[in-house]
């Protein structure tokens, strides 16, 4: 698919909910891939919500998307990582 079949018209806002085990190290890792893929870093909105037994951790990470590819990337990446369970 290109960009023109996209459903998304880029730059679009984009949220990312990243879930994993509840750890100190969730958090850093998130943010370090973020940053790795998005220009102008300072314009990420960042929330977190613990489940309701506290055992997981849920990141909502919402960014300016400039293109498929770049979601794609991120996605990779965030998903490669061992402390990443899910995204959505």
């Amino acid at each position: 698919m290109n960009e023109k079949d996209s459903l998304f018209q880029f730059p679009c806002e984009f949220p990312i909910k990243v879930m994993g085990k509840n750890s100190d190290a969730l958090y850093p890792v998130v943010s370090a891939i973020m940053e790795k893929h998005v220009p102008g870093f300072d314009g990420v909105l960042f929330e977190s919500r613990l489940s309701s037994g506290d055992k997981y951790l849920s990141i909502t990470v919402t960014f300016t998307a400039q293109s498929r590819a770049q979601l794609d990337a991120i996605y990779l990446d965030l998903n490669g990582h061992e402390l990443v369970l899910m995204t959505l």
